[in-house]
């Protein structure tokens, strides 16, 4: 489906047909950037066109249509919200709708062939042989891509803590007691005190020897706080998919060069 202007509105996953007359009545079309939202649109003021619908409706208006359950039939209290959200007179004896086929135009009531009005017809150069002549010129029309962006989780971080054992290896200074052993030679200062005992005897004396020993105790320090923060980086993607345009040829390219030559 597109509109007025060609550009398209969604794709049309499903025609619904009026009970009474088994014309086309609504469309329901598929929209937003991976056609998520059904919407029904009704067909009362649509045009086929090529492989398209062209209905006078902008894709805003009808993304933001009421929202109907899809159950097969619509109601007719949602017939009439529908139409009054489009603008259009709602009756319940005869509907509005219907795309131009073969003998039928857009609307039974309108006195015109097919849809066309008659002087359409009388003032085209040559007629159409695929349906009815509506004017001289051919409408060409290409696929455009649209591309947009979604947001969606890419995936989670998380922080965790964990205790791990390292060896730790330090230097520390101690001190200790060696024993020295000094001699004095027997002087007139020192002969009293080197005579003061008996003249031979045996005697033992004891010296206490110290020394450091490295005594090593272990204390919690915090070092630093950590948290998780997110950075938007931009980046350029290539995207692509198959598009598709009409080409309009001559047939007889031979009589066209000659009536140039004219």
């Amino acid at each position: 489906m597109v509109d007025a202007a060609g550009d398209k509105i969604g794709t049309i996953s499903d025609i619904y047909l009026d009970d009474d007359t088994g014309q086309p009545e609504w469309a329901l079309v598929n929209t937003g950037l991976f056609g998520t939202k059904a919407t029904f649109v009704p067909l009362a003021q649509a045009q086929a066109t090529g492989d398209s619908v062209q209905v006078p409706y902008e894709k805003a208006q009808v993304k933001d249509a009421p929202g109907m359950q899809a159950d097969g039939q619509l109601s007719k209290d949602e017939e009439a919200e529908l139409y009054h959200y489009f603008g259009l007179d709602y009756t319940e004896s005869y509907s509005d709708s219907g795309l131009p086929t073969a003998g039928q135009g857009l609307d039974p009531r309108d006195g015109d062939r097919d849809g066309v009005s008659d002087d359409a017809q009388d003032t085209a150069v040559g007629r159409d042989t695929s349906g009815p002549t509506t004017d001289d010129a051919m409408t060409r029309s290409e696929e455009e891509l649209r591309v947009g962006t979604t947001q969606r989780e890419r995936g989670r971080v998380r922080l965790r803590k964990h205790v791990t054992t390292e060896q730790v290896t330090t230097t520390v200074p101690v001190q200790r007691e060696e024993v020295r052993l000094e001699r004095e030679p027997i002087t007139d200062v020192n002969i009293d005190a080197a005579t003061s005992g008996p003249a031979i005897s045996e005697e033992e004396h004891e010296v206490t020897l110290h020394e450091e020993t490295p005594v090593v105790e272990k204390r919690v320090v915090p070092r630093e706080r950590v948290r998780l923060d997110t950075d938007t980086v931009t980046e350029q993607r290539q995207v692509g998919d198959e598009v598709r345009k009409e080409q309009i040829e001559v047939d007889d390219q031979d009589q066209l060069r000659r009536q140039d030559k004219r």
